[in-house]
């Protein structure tokens, strides 16, 4: 779809991620995960930052910034503190006022690890680069905190300047927004019980999609509402998903989707990779 520049490091550390979680639950403690991710990318996407379409400026300076940072090593930085042994740091967002120089950014801190909130403060691999970008910009930054779905439209709307949620590039988004330059190569995978051997015999995508194709509309599938992950399951055009017969049922965030899974409220979840990760290894901590 989009010219894809691949992110080694972030690549990597998330499929180490997923590996060890992967390795555990086919290990001596598989009967006590409570979840796992089954370890194959159904999907090949990309992330970018959304941006006004009305200030093409600050599409130059940003695209200039991502550049620079995956240069000089401050991204690969960034990402260390979440896939690494690094320590997160907290970023505050100012009050929005008019009468200064701000850049108001719109998220969903409900996506770790990208973005993510304790108490007032945000943490997050887009949340650390908005701070670095308002620094760079010499503004002040402003983080509006919103339910996915209206992250675009806030940035169409002009009531922010720049969405950063990862976001995945598709042509409908793209309608709304100018899309930087890529940042972050992502995929979707999908989370079962931990007693769940429907799907350990797989190797492949298509080993996957075999058996998720063959479930009808009685199975349901969760995941955050507006992702996609609900593109997936549903179908897209743009995004070149034929879709399932297994019905979609939409939450406010991955975490509250994987609990249902736990309840029993669905069969299965498909979320991207990363937040797959960190929410399995949150829960499967719990005792």
């Amino acid at each position: 779809m989009k010219t894809i520049k691949k992110i080694l490091v972030s690549v990597l550390a998330v499929s180490l991620i997923a590996t060890c979680f992967a390795a555990c639950s086919n290990g001596g403690e598989a009967t006590e995960a409570k979840v796992k991710v089954i370890d194959i990318e159904l999907s090949n996407e990309e992330y970018a930052f959304g941006v006004d379409k009305t200030q093409p400026e600050l599409l130059e300076d940003v695209n200039a910034f991502i550049k620079e940072i995956k240069e000089n090593g401050q991204f690969e930085e960034v990402c260390n503190r979440y896939f690494g042994d690094g320590e997160p740091v907290a970023v505050t967002s100012a009050a929005e006022d008019a009468s200064k120089d701000q850049l108001i950014v719109a998220t969903n801190a409900e996506f770790e690890p990208f973005e993510y909130k304790k108490g007032d403060s945000f943490y997050g691999i887009d949340m650390e680069i908005a701070k670095m970008l308002a620094d760079k910009l010499g503004k002040e930054l402003v983080i509006k905190d919103m339910n996915f779905d209206s992250v675009v439209t806030s940035v169409q709307q002009k009531k922010c300047d720049i969405a950063m949620a990862g976001l995945t590039v598709s042509e409908e988004r793209a309608e709304m927004v100018n899309f930087t330059d890529s940042y972050y190569s992502a995929s979707q995978k999908l989370i079962v019980k931990g007693d769940d051997t429907t799907f350990d015999n797989c190797k492949t995508k298509e080993d996957v999609e075999a058996i998720l194709n063959g479930f009808d509309s009685t199975v349901n599938i969760g995941g955050q509402n507006g992702t996609t992950g609900q593109s997936y399951v549903e179908g897209s055009e743009g995004l070149g998903f034929a879709g399932l017969k297994a019905t979609f049922v939409g939450y406010s965030n991955g975490s509250l989707a994987v609990q249902d899974l736990i309840n029993g409220g669905v069969n299965y979840v498909i979320i991207d990779a990363a937040p797959a990760a960190a929410i399995t290894t949150a829960i499967n901590a719990v005792a």
